[in-house]
Parts: structure tokens; C-alpha cells; sequence
């Protein structure tokens, strides 16, 4: 049987995708840029995405549970797959040998664990400020760490998306590291890292949400351009007249008569409550306010700018994300990763 056409989609511009990779590849000086892919591609898919990074040229990706690695290794080599959160487990070590993705060791726990499981190349986070995974640098000389082969030793920016003494701090200490322990490439910065300068680049950058549309710092804004695209159906129009109160606790009240359209759209798809407020959606170069409180479901909006919009029209959902953030107060991040599975179906 076949299956209606949905009321939501999401269009992935691949050739923005491919294009924001290459722009933070080249802003990684002599380092080259693999790609943050956890979270099903921050919210965006992983089958529609990967295969884009890799003809881009990438050939480092990460994840960050064991769980994320057989969706990504349908288009990768599993042994350019590196696990963030590292082997928690026994069975995460009988997991990653026979599949070849490589652990990020965070710890002496871990490290002594992948060693006893018979496990091989893996990368080293070491802490130098986050205070969130990572061994200390202080534990560098233990013979847990001493007998790991480490190919990449990384480490992770607390502030790069500020001018912070501290994005400067976490750099020396990251160079103090390096000669106390054997590794072959040396990772450190970010989305937001990269913007910070070469020097932060090192062999190895780790960009995020910039592959996808975000611009954590100012220096990104004209080299990354939107990735998700996202338009919702119109299921009903409907005139309200003078005193008609709209959605949920009637929190929006006509003052006269006027049009309004009810949105296949709502916080189920990750249109979170807080996008509604003195926020559009829109048709064409035509803004339609959103009315009244965000639905599980739906969104309603007022129709008086775009009087030909009907039943079954299309309209456009908000989603360059700095412009997008700063409205909703809901960080880039999270206007991705909320992203409803509707979207995808």
C-alpha cells in the first residue's frame, strides 16, 4: 500500500553540507577536518549526511555511543569511526575489536580495560579544562596509559565560543601534554575551535555543528551556509471573528475578523514552545506570525499577509539556526538535535 505524502519535510541542501566541510577543512590550515556525526548527524541523518562528508573527503567521524556506529559504518570504513564516550564496558571492548571502530580512552579505567581485552589502536582524551571526560593530565605517566597505542591525542575547548583566557589556557596546557605521551596526531579544536585560529588546529580538527548550519563564532558567518530546510503543510484554514481565542489556554485573542492556518507542526517535532512566541513562519517573502501557544502537532498562524495560501500549501519553517536561536533563545545545538523523527519518516 502506498504511503500518503507527509505533512512534514526536511530537504538537506547536500551541497551546502558538502561545501561547510570544505570551508572548515581549509580554515584547518595543515590539519585536516573530520566531522562530528553523533546524534544522527546532530539531528539531520546520518545516511543523508555521511555519505556526503565522505565524497566531500572526509575520513575521520565520530560518535559518541557504541550503539551510533553500525548506521555510520553502512557508509564508512568502521575503523575511521571513533567512540567518544570510550569502552564503559567488557562488552564494549568484545564490540569494537571485531568491528574495528576505535575508542576514545577517558580515563585509567578504561584504558586498563582496553588493554586487558586484547584491544589495539584507540585515541586519548586528556582533560585540560572541561572538567567532563578525559584523564588528567597528571595520569599521563601511568603505565595504563604507557600501554595503550594511541593514535590521536585529543582534548576538548570549554569557551571557544567566547573570547576567553581560557580558550588560551586549555592551549598551553593541551602543548604541555603532547611530549608525555607517545600518540600520532594531536586534536583539539571544535566548530568554534576552528574559528579561533591555525594554532589551534593541530593535526586533526573535530567540527560539529558548523558541518551542519551553526555559527558558533562570528568568523563563520559567511563561509557556512543553512543545511536543513524544513516546510510544514497547511491542514485548515478557518476566519475567526472579533474576541475568537486561538490554541491552548487562549493565550491569543482576535481583536478583528481575520484568517488564520493551522500548521502540521509542534513540539513533537521539535518545534519547541519556545520558537512561538513573536516568531513566522512564512510563504514566499510573506511572514505568517505564529498565534497562541506551540501544539504537540500543530502551530497556528495568522494568514492576513498571504491571503492565496490554502489547505494542503506549504510553508516555511525557520531554520537558519544563529538567526533562529537568537529569536527562540534555544541554542543551535538543540534547534538540531530536538528535530522529531516525523521529519525523517
Amino acid at each position: 500500500m502506498h504511503r500518503p505524502e507527509p505533512t512534514l519535510r526536511l530537504r538537506i541542501d547536500r551541497d551546502a553540507l558538502a561545501a561547510n566541510w570544505r570551508a572548515l577543512d581549509a580554515m584547518s590550515g595543515a590539519a585536516k577536518a573530520g566531522a562530528a556525526v553523533k546524534a544522527n548527524c546532530y539531528g539531520l541523518g546520518v545516511d543523508a549526511c555521511v555519505p556526503v562528508l565522505r565524497d566531500a573527503g572526509c575520513t575521520v567521524f565520530f560518535v559518541a555511543h557504541w550503539s551510533e556506529v553500525e548506521a555510520v559504518a553502512r557508509h564508512v570504513p568502521s575503523d575511521q569511526i571513533a567512540v567518544l564516550h570510550g569502552p564503559l564496558r567488557g562488552e564494549d571492548v568484545d564490540f569494537a575489536k571485531p568491528s574495528g571502530a576505535v575508542p576514545v580512552i577517558n580515563s585509567l579505567e578504561q584504558a586498563r580495560r582496553w588493554v586487558s581485552g586484547g584491544g589495539q589502536r584507540c585515541h586519548l582524551m586528556v582533560d585540560t579544562g572541561i572538567n567532563r571526560l578525559g584523564v588528567s593530565p597528571n595520569d599521563l605517566g601511568d603505565p595504563a596509559v604507557a600501554a595503550l597505542d594511541i593514535d590521536v591525542l585529543m582534548s576538548h575547548l570549554a569557551n571557544a565560543d567566547e573570547d576567553s583566557p581560557m580558550n588560551a589556557r586549555q592551549l598551553d596546557r593541551f602543548r604541555e601534554c603532547l611530549p608525555l605521551v607517545a600518540h600520532r596526531s594531536a586534536s583539539l579544536a571544535n566548530s568554534a575551535g576552528i574559528a579561533l585560529g591555525e594554532e589551534y588546529a593541530f593535526d586533526l580538527t573535530r567540527p560539529g555543528l558548523a558541518l551542519y548550519g551553526g555559527v558558533p563564532r562570528s568568523e563563520l558567518a559567511e563561509k557556512i551556509g543553512q543545511v536543513a530546510h524544513i516546510e510544514a503543510a497547511v491542514l485548515q484554514t478557518r476566519q475567526l471573528s472579533a474576541g475568537d481565542a486561538v490554541g491552548y489556554n487562549g493565550e491569543y485573542v482576535a481583536q478583528g475578523p481575520m484568517r488564520t492556518g493551522t500548521v502540521s507542526l509542534g513540539y513533537a517535532d521539535g518545534f519547541l514552545r519556545a520558537r512561538g512566541p513573536g516568531n513566522s513562519l512564512s510563504v514566499g517573502d510573506h511572514a505568517l506570525p505564529l498565534l497562541g501557544k506551540v501544539s504537540m502537532d500543530m502551530v497556528i498562524v495568522d494568514l492576513s499577509n498571504a491571503p492565496e495560501v490554502r489547505e494542503g500549501d506549504w510553508l516555511q519553517v525557520p531554520m537558519h539556526l544563529p538567526d533562529a536561536a537568537r529569536q527562540s533563545s534555544v541554542s543551535q545545538y538543540e534547534l538540531l538535535t530536538v528535530l522529531g523523527s516525523r521529519l525523517r519518516l
